[in-house]
């Protein structure tokens, strides 16, 4: 029986066979939403994500939060007791996440369809650079060559400077969320059917979202966007832009009232009047002029002041913060938009809350990455499979699978 503020996906289980981050997110944005998620590991190095990026006494800090609320089994599918295994263990699993290069898992005599021939009900999401099929589905790829492929990177940037690829992962995001999307539509076609799926998503083509104006600009008109800094195309005036103490403002008048807003913030009616930016075909034309005013009046002022000038006016202005000053911005810290979450090997973590917001259900974020590779494994195997310790100890020794022994007195068979 659920309770009102029982998490969305209570009671659902995942099985997250993935590595690196855009596979691995959409588990975690599962796991999030309530449901209980398994990470299974290689025994031995574990997920690469582990050793990506920054690091604290031996702790990779982007593990601890794209893993949090899932726990980790080690498990070598290469090997034919741990193909059994899964085999057995896939009966109890809603959702599988999974982001091999193509054919690795038929490889393996795991394909998504013998899988789901033991289990019917299993919603498979493969999640791969270019996809499960085409000329490049074989290649290896991450999410910086699908942002390269889908047009993103040329679009980014400043027109005298090389194409800009991001410096975070964009595309793995992306794929991500809609990961996440995708498998939450299949269980409801599950929920009419009685019967899963198979999900292919390639990177690229959740990246190509980012840039379908510019497609459809391309394809009816021939025109093809360049770079262009901090300006957006189809309206002016958009950009950041410098205050006297050396913080940056971001603003836009996307809109005709947003526009005529900010004019009349910085020079009043007779800036309004102006022929030069009465219209956006206009303001766009004449745009370096244009940022040309709103730069040298917010070089006048301190940034608090200039916020509040044309806040007052009406105008669409924010903070654009660093990381450093976001975390303390008074919105951000309102709506606790940056959780602080304890974790037993680092102490309080930092790390993004669990969005939305839901009115009646209350997700939680779950206990950070686990330390080791497969220390979930004997009480998760104990529990899900009835593994005795003898067993789990012959199957570590094995290199079958990884991590600590499991507490004696939690395993059946214990004394």
């Amino acid at each position: 029986m659920t309770t009102p503020d029982q998490a969305p996906l209570h009671g659902l289980r995942v099985l997250d066979l993935s590595t690196m981050i855009a596979a691995p997110l959409t588990a975690t944005l599962l796991a999030d939403y309530g449901a209980d998620v398994v990470k299974v590991e290689m025994p031995g190095p574990g997920d690469h994500v582990r050793r990506f990026g920054a690091q604290k006494d031996g702790q990779g800090l982007y593990w601890k939060a794209l893993s949090r609320g899932k726990r980790s089994v080690s498990l070598d599918l290469r090997r034919p007791e741990g193909k059994e295994l899964l085999r057995r263990w896939i009966g109890q699993f809603d959702v599988l996440v999974e982001n091999f290069r193509p054919g690795t898992l038929e490889r393996w005599d795991l394909a998504p369809d013998d899988l789901r021939a033991i289990n019917p009900r299993l919603v498979v999401l493969r999640v791969t650079a270019y996809g499960q099929d085409g000329p490049y589905s074989t290649q290896p790829g991450f999410g910086t060559l699908a942002e390269a492929l889908a047009g993103l990177a040329s679009v980014s940037g400043f027109p005298d400077r090389p194409p800009l690829l991001p410096a975070y992962p964009l595309a793995d995001i992306m794929a991500g969320n809609l990961g996440a999307t995708s498998v939450l539509a299949a269980l409801q076609r599950r929920a009419t059917t009685g019967t899963g799926d198979v999900i292919d998503l390639a990177i690229y083509e959740a990246a190509l979202k980012l840039v379908e104006i510019n497609i459809l600009e391309y394809q009816q008109l021939g025109s093809e966007h360049g770079r262009t800094g901090n300006r957006y195309g189809p309206a002016a005036p958009r950009g950041s832009y410098q205050c006297r103490d050396g913080l940056w403002v971001a603003l836009s008048g996307s809109t005709q009232a947003m526009a005529v807003n900010v004019l009349r913030t910085i020079g009043g009616e007779e800036l309004v009047a102006d022929p030069r930016f009465t219209t956006n075909a206009e303001r766009r034309e004449h745009v370096e002029a244009l940022d040309a005013l709103i730069s040298a009046w917010c070089g006048e002022r301190d940034r608090p002041t200039a916020l509040a000038e044309l806040t007052a006016g009406g105008c669409a202005v924010g903070p654009l913060e660093s990381v450093a000053t976001m975390m303390d911005n008074p919105q951000v810290v309102h709506r606790t938009s940056i959780a602080t979450v304890e974790d037993p090997d680092l102490g309080p973590l930092a790390m993004t809350g669990v969005y939305p917001r839901f009115q009646e259900a209350a997700p939680r974020i779950g206990r950070p990455g686990p330390a080791e590779v497969g220390q979930d494994t004997d009480e998760v195997l104990a529990q899900d499979l009835g593994l005795d310790r003898e067993e789990l100890a012959r199957l570590r020794e094995a290199g079958v699978t990884d991590g600590p022994a499991g507490a004696a007195a939690d395993m059946p068979g214990a004394p």
